[in-house]
C-alpha cells in the first residue's frame, strides 16, 4: 500500500524544507491546526459585540456557557480558572483527530510524540494546581490517610501519577492511529466506490469522544489536586 501524498509535505518541499516535514508530519500539521485555531480566535474576537450579538455570537456563547458549567459539576466552582487550558486541550485535540480524515492531511495525534506532549501538559497542571491551592501541604495527596503506611502508599501514588501519563498517550495514540490505519485500507480497497464515505461520521463521532475522554480525565485530575486529602 502506498504511503498518503501530504499537500503541506509538497508545499514545503517548494521552500527546500520537504526533508523535514516529511520526517515530522505531526509537527508541520500541528502547527496548522495551531494556526487554524489562533485564526478562528481572532476573527470571532473582532465580532463580538456586548450588546447586539450576532446568532453566531449567540451560539458560542451558549457552547462555551455549557463547557464552564459541565467543568464546575466535575471540579467544582473553584476549578474555573482552568478554563482556558481544558478547552485549548479539547479544541487542539479534536482539530488534531479530524484532520487526518481530510486527503492530503494528517492527524498530529496518531503520533506518539503529539499526544505524550498533550499528556504532561495535562500531568504537569494537575501538580501546579496541587501545589497551588495546597502549598507544601500538596505532599499529603502522596501519603495516604494512615501515617505508618507513607512508605507503602508513596510509591504507590507516584507509580499511579506517572501512569496517567502513559494511559493518556497510548489510549489518543492508539484510537486514532487505528482509525487513520482503517480508514487508508478503505480507501486502498474501495476508495473509487466511495466506500469510506459512510464511515467518516462514524470516525469524527470516534474523533469528539476520544477529544472529550482526554479532557474529562485532565478535569478529573485537576479535581483530584484540588481537593483537600483525606
Amino acid at each position: 500500500m502506498k504511503e498518503p501524498v501530504l499537500f503541506l509535505t509538497l508545499l514545503f518541499e517548494k521552500i527546500g524544507l520537504g526533508s523535514f516535514a516529511e520526517h515530522y508530519p505531526h509537527v508541520v500539521y500541528s502547527w496548522l491546526v495551531m494556526i487554524v485555531l489562533i485564526g478562528i480566535a481572532l476573527l470571532v474576537r473582532g465580532k463580538v459585540h456586548p450588546f447586539r450579538p450576532t446568532r453566531l455570537q449567540t451560539f458560542l456563547e451558549m457552547v462555551i456557557e455549557g463547557i464552564e458549567n459541565f467543568m464546575v459539576d466535575v471540579m467544582g466552582e473553584e476549578g474555573k480558572f482552568a478554563f482556558p487550558i481544558i478547552a485549548t486541550l479539547f479544541l487542539y485535540i479534536f482539530l488534531c483527530n479530524i484532520s487526518g480524515l481530510m486527503p492530503g492531511m494528517y492527524s498530529p495525534t496518531a503520533n506518539l510524540n503529539t499526544t505524550l506532549s498533550c499528556a504532561l501538559v495535562s500531568f504537569f497542571m494537575t501538580h501546579y494546581i496541587g501545589v497551588k491551592f495546597h502549598g507544601v501541604g500538596y505532599i499529603k495527596h502522596f501519603l495516604g490517610p494512615i501515617p505508618w503506611l507513607i512508605p507503602l502508599f508513596f510509591p504507590i501514588e507516584v507509580i499511579g501519577h506517572l501512569a496517567r501519563v502513559l494511559s493518556l498517550t497510548f489510549r489518543l495514540f492508539g484510537n486514532i492511529l487505528a482509525e487513520d490505519l482503517v480508514l487508508a485500507i478503505l480507501f486502498f480497497l474501495a476508495g473509487a466506490f466511495l466506500a469510506p464515505l459512510p464511515m467518516m461520521f462514524l470516525f469524527i463521532f470516534a474523533d469528539f469522544v476520544q477529544a472529550f475522554i482526554f479532557t474529562l480525565l485532565t478535569m478529573m485530575y485537576f479535581a483530584g489536586a484540588i481537593e483537600e486529602a483525606h
